[in-house]
């Protein structure tokens, strides 16, 4: 009878003490949707309702809804708690302890998460006699994104054109700083009778599209599909961080001018350079006109000039000044080099690095 009463007693201790854990409540109050700091991940209220302070520890694992991949987690120090509420910021929790599972995130203590959908979850920890005590939980769904889009900057809206390979350029999101891996996609479509330009876009099948690309610049290619005088078309530029959508920017239109002159609206209409041997063939009718992202900070470049009918004869060869980032090169052929009609050269690039850039075009006269 003894023994059962002191299990009785125990049990009713036992039971006491986990009611009273129980009473210590936390809610995360991560904002909704905006330009978020790591530090803000750490705005928590605790609630105890315990008459004795207890010490608490916070694990925080932050995951991208849209891959359902952790980012990183992080864990903070001893905390102690007194009955009734209290307000945390990261400064009341620091030493924080993060381990990163990507390679994007900003490492610095207030610096900016990526843009993406996140879902924030806490679990609060008892510390001390009962350590490792589970007594609490919260999840927060939240989106970073940008403050501005992206800005189209030409053509002008509703402009008139008068070359058939129009180069269109863009502003990029701010901040940037908020990207892991910004990129960009770009679409091209006709606007047919009765749409809008913004319908153009989300219905039709794109005239021209750029799936990636880290340039604020795109020229439409001499080998691309010949836009037409009679048209509308309508133009958008899509901001991604690696894959996920972050931004896009308003619908623009453009048409051409009914009198180009196809032979002359190919000149001066630039080829990016591309590491990939591909299929697109770029018509060149007097010189070269290719833009070229110098990634490594390379003062100069060495380049050659290939004749593919004739044995991959090297026509040219030698060194291109470059600046850093993008670089928009005139090559000229025109007069120093006897190039054939209607046939098939290659201009190709290499860096410090060894990496091959290039475009092949057929040369008309």
């Amino acid at each position: 009878m003894i023994n059962m009463k002191r299990s009785i007693i125990s049990f009713l201790m036992l039971f006491t003490t986990v009611q009273a854990l129980a009473q210590v409540s936390m809610t995360a109050q991560v904002p909704p949707e905006g330009v978020l700091m790591k530090a803000q991940l750490w705005n928590i209220a605790l609630v105890s309702g315990s008459e004795a302070p207890v010490n608490v520890r916070i694990m925080m694992r932050l995951i991208d809804i849209n891959t359902n991949q952790p980012v990183l987690t992080g864990v903070t120090r001893n905390i102690p708690i007194s009955k009734g509420a209290k307000q945390l910021q990261a400064g009341d929790v620091a030493p924080i302890e993060y381990e990163y599972l990507t390679t994007v995130t900003d490492r610095s203590p207030n610096g900016l998460l990526p843009v993406g959908n996140y879902q924030a979850c806490y679990s609060l920890f008892l510390q001390g006699g009962h350590a490792g005590d589970l007594i609490s939980e919260d999840c927060i769904p939240f989106a970073v994104s940008p403050i501005a889009p992206p800005l189209l900057n030409t053509p002008a809206d509703q402009s008139i054109l008068e070359t058939y390979n129009p180069q269109f350029t863009w502003l990029p999101p701010s901040p940037p700083t908020t990207f892991g891996n910004l990129n960009y996609e770009l679409l091209l479509t006709e606007v047919r009778n009765g749409e809008s330009p913004a319908q153009a876009i989300q219905q039709n099948i794109p005239v021209f599209r750029i799936p990636s690309t880290k340039n604020l610049f795109a020229n439409y290619p001499a080998s691309g599909l010949s836009l037409d005088t009679g048209k509308q078309y309508a133009w958008t530029v899509i901001a991604k961080n690696g894959n996920a959508f972050a931004a896009q920017t308003d619908v623009w239109t453009f048409k051409l001018k009914s009198d180009i002159s196809k032979r002359e609206s190919s000149e001066n209409s630039y080829v990016q350079l591309k590491k990939e041997q591909d299929a697109a063939i770029a018509v060149v009718t007097g010189d070269i006109y290719f833009t070229y992202t110098n990634a490594v900070n390379d003062n100069t470049i060495k380049y050659e000039l290939l004749a593919l009918e004739s044995g991959n004869t090297i026509i040219s060869s030698g060194d291109l000044a470059v600046n850093p980032g993008d670089n928009m090169i005139v090559f000229e052929i025109k007069r120093k080099f006897h190039l054939q009609n209607d046939k098939t050269y290659l201009m190709r690039v290499k860096n410090s690095r060894n990496e091959i850039y290039q475009m092949k075009f057929i040369y008309l006269k």
